[in-house]
């Protein structure tokens, strides 16, 4: 089914970073794997490209207002070829778009070069190991000291995506106890430099998949951040989180999207290669009709995240709308690179081929960002359930 979604633009843009994965990923790749981490350049050389600094003013370096439809080529090329850049996708994607809706001017100026040039990555650290998906039980504290300059850091966070090649972390903390008639009031979110004395790693988690990008346990002990790295209002950090979660979620369904593509064609080549009885995978009704099943399937969440990004692009997204972009995207993919791997037999289970490492990655996609139970929560309250 033909796509209207990009201009020719857009696949000039393609063509680009197409390019640079070959030649700056590629190569790499299998040792960032095997070492839980990107080489820290490669950022750089994304910035160098232009690529870190999207809706970044041009006064500060950085592109302007531009469609996410540039991020979704980036992801697509990035399944294309089995790859990843990293937490690149969570520094620009996600947490960029906190400062640059939160950010002042003072701040926007401090911060926002640095990330258009690939020096200054971002992660965000929400999570706390009793919490999950309540943010509202965040326990990580952060004291006004009292001559008011600055904030006193203490608690924990795990799961974080991107730390230890990050340096700013957005940490959610609490400046306030909660009320009883709101356990979300008194959230703030700082902006922390990773070097900050009292800022640690803990361990560095070892994940089934997603495994060129660092995820790690972090701790606070009396870290002092400056009042100037409060980001928006004091006790309004609830409400900013949820504020770009709808963007989040579109991503991951982007990502579903273009994995499960991407499965369906290495699917395609291995079975057109592959001899069983004298004759290819591919001449076996079974081969035939999986693979049509998948491709149909694919074809409808296509069309589903096209509409999102159009919504998004036209800021009219909702949180609804997302969930089942989500819901529905990290569905399929599970499926879909399920039924790829199959058809790969014993070879699917081998690291050596892409289709392995799609069946690890993807599993987590129903799973961060808000879990399938919780996207069904939230479309079921839209149905007025």
């Amino acid at each position: 089914m033909k796509r209207t979604l990009y201009t020719q633009e857009h696949e000039d843009f393609r063509a680009m970073i197409r390019e640079f994965i070959a030649k700056e990923v590629k190569p790499h790749f299998e040792q960032w794997e095997r070492d839980n981490l990107v080489d820290r350049e490669i950022f750089r050389k994304l910035g160098a490209l232009g690529v870190m600094g999207f809706d970044i003013p041009e006064e500060l370096g950085g592109a302007g207002e531009t469609s996410y439809k540039y991020q979704v080529v980036i992801n697509e090329e990035c399944a294309r070829a089995a790859v990843s850049f990293g937490h690149y996708g969570v520094s620009t994607g996600i947490v960029l778009p906190y400062l640059l809706d939160l950010a002042n001017e003072e701040q926007k100026k401090r911060w926002l070069p640095g990330v258009a040039s690939g020096d200054i990555m971002l992660c965000i650290a929400m999570t706390e190991p009793g919490t999950g998906s309540d943010l509202a039980g965040i326990r990580t504290s952060a004291k006004l000291s009292e001559d008011g300059t600055h904030y006193v850091l203490n608690g924990s966070k795990t799961f974080i995506t991107g730390a230890r090649n990050s340096e700013l972390c957005v940490v959610a903390a609490r400046t306030a106890p909660a009320t009883p008639e709101d356990r979300r009031h008194g959230l703030s979110l700082l902006v922390v430099p990773t070097d900050s004395a009292g800022f640690e790693y803990g361990r560095k988690l070892d994940k089934i998949g997603l495994r060129s990008s660092d995820t790690s346990e972090l701790s606070f002990t009396d870290v002092k951040v400056p009042v100037g790295n409060l980001l928006g209002e004091q006790d309004k950090g609830f409400s900013y989180l949820g504020r770009n979660l709808p963007r989040e979620r579109l991503s991951i369904g982007v990502g579903a999207v273009a994995t499960a593509t991407a499965a369906i064609e290495f699917a395609k080549e291995y079975v057109l290669e592959r001899q069983v009885f004298g004759k290819p995978v591919a001449a076996f009704q079974n081969t035939k009709f999986v693979l049509a099943e998948c491709a149909a399937e694919v074809e409808a969440l296509q069309a589903l995240v096209d509409k999102g990004i159009e919504l998004d692009d036209a800021g009219e997204l909702t949180g609804a709308d997302a969930a089942k972009i989500k819901l529905f995207g990290t569905e399929v993919a599970g499926r879909v690179i399920d039924k790829c791997l199959q058809l790969h037999g014993g070879y699917g289970y081998m690291l050596e081929y892409p289709i392995a490492r799609l069946y690890a990655d993807t599993r987590v996609s129903r799973i961060y960002g808000g879990t399938s139970e919780v996207m069904k929560t939230i479309i079921a309250k839209d149905l007025g359930l």
